[in-house]
């Protein structure tokens, strides 16, 4: 244990967020005096497991609609950092002074901290802009949404400039910010605490009974392709999917076959596809999800449970035989490494971000944009239990490696190097 353990608070309006392990972590095992800061309602609802949750106050209503469309990120930002300003003096006073404060870009963006707060400001950044994140020209965005594009990555590029250090979480993202700014930026996926499903350890409930819409038993004979994201986005790949399916049953290979699709229909995308749907349709197709079986309606098959609790969202995982991740953009995220981790069969995109995940013919396979390759790919799988059991096994030592364990050191290093800078920067005349 270090003899003096710096005092770092983490900062985010979204509890949890993908540092609240991380916090919870450093506290636990000794390295750091940690804390974390967020919306009073989140640290009541979690105070009994959380002794280290703080609350900040915003300056007003965050949730609703700002005062003027093109810069609402960036007023609710200014809310958000002003609110949080004020709890950071208070803790201050109660407790002394933070050596490190971890933000995150949007929920807790610290451009009003700078030079109001004696500590060192790490900032989290997932990707600069939607302009620089690419999403699917089918569905563009109009120009209003281009415009507040903008503003959100004027909001970024002042924040790689002024903090002492900013945290991407993939090589890929760093690549879509400019040149000059890529030097004062890290590459650091979070840590996860995820408990692998072991091969041959799937109970007899998750075997035999089949998530969400599914009216029959599944059989030993069934062949379960799946995909999972948060969302069911152009972005994740899920028209991708939605076409593979409709050309598998076409051309005779559902047979046997059971396909499951975990994720929101509904929920908020990397994209603009939701918005082009209620452009065309005027509300008579809800989602973006029900769009694509209108164009794609022998992928009927595909079952839908939604939204899962995430308890029988990892049982469901284990019924997957082939998950396929056929990324279009993206900059790394949750939902692969936990596919990955809990032992997943993965055909991945060979492009983005995903080729830092996944070795091809290691632990998945890497694919370009040809149907015709993924088509051979499932087939070739499916027929193939052995290798398909060694891309398993390969997976879950890839999950290992992210373990919060390991990557915990990895994220101290990166703030013992923003603490570093901040004193340099203290010493400039």
């Amino acid at each position: 244990m270090p003899a003096h353990q710096p005092v770092i608070v983490f900062a985010s309006a979204v509890y949890p967020s993908q540092y609240s392990l991380l916090c919870r972590h450093l506290r636990a095992s000794g390295q750091a005096r940690s804390w974390f800061m967020t919306m009073p309602g989140h640290a009541k609802r979690h105070a009994a497991e959380c002794e280290h949750l703080l609350a900040f106050r915003p300056d007003g209503n965050i949730v609703k609609p700002q005062g003027y469309y093109y810069s609402d990120k960036v007023e609710r930002s200014a809310r958000i950092c002003r609110g949080l300003l004020q709890a950071l003096h208070a803790f201050e006073k109660q407790h002394g002074r933070i050596d490190c404060l971890v933000t995150h870009s949007l929920w807790g963006a610290p451009n009003w901290l700078y030079g109001e707060l004696d500590a060192a400001i790490v900032s989290y950044i997932e990707f600069p802009s939607y302009r620089a994140h690419g999403w699917d020209a089918a569905y563009p965005p109009d120009a209003g949404q281009r415009m507040a594009d903008r503003n959100m990555e004027m909001l970024h590029f002042h924040q790689v400039l002024g903090s002492d250090l900013t945290i991407v979480p993939s090589a890929h993202a760093r690549s879509l910010f400019p040149p000059l700014l890529q030097e004062r930026i890290a590459v650091q996926f979070e840590g996860f605490d995820i408990q692998p499903q072991e091969a041959g350890t799937q109970s007899e409930e998750c075997a035999r009974k089949p998530a969400g819409n599914h009216t029959g038993k599944r059989t030993d004979k069934d062949f379960t392709i799946g995909f999972a994201a948060r969302d069911l986005s152009s972005a994740k790949g899920f028209e991708t999917f939605m076409r593979l399916v409709d050309r598998l049953v076409r051309e005779g290979d559902g047979e046997g076959v059971r396909f499951l699709a975990l994720g929101d229909p509904t929920a908020v995308t990397y994209g603009y596809e939701q918005q082009w749907v209620q452009r065309r349709y005027k509300g008579a197709v809800a989602s973006f999800r029900d769009h694509l079986l209108k164009i794609h309606p022998a992928a009927s098959v595909v079952e839908f449970p939604g939204r899962l609790p995430y308890a029988e969202f990892a049982r469901t995982l284990a019924t997957i035989d082939l998950f396929l991740y056929p990324l279009r953009h993206g900059v790394a995220n949750w939902g692969l490494m936990e596919i990955l981790a809990r032992g997943g069969c993965v055909i991945g995109s060979n492009w983005g971000y995903v080729p830092e995940l996944v070795q091809h013919d290691v632990n998945g396979l890497l694919l370009p944009d040809d149907d015709d390759a993924w088509l051979a790919a499932i087939r070739a799988l499916r027929a193939d239990p052995a290798r398909r059991a060694r891309y398993a096994s390969a997976a879950r030592e890839t999950g290992r490696r992210f373990h919060i364990d390991t990557v915990a050191p990895r994220f101290m290093d990166l703030f013992q190097l923003a603490m570093a800078r901040h004193r340099t920067r203290r010493q400039e005349p």
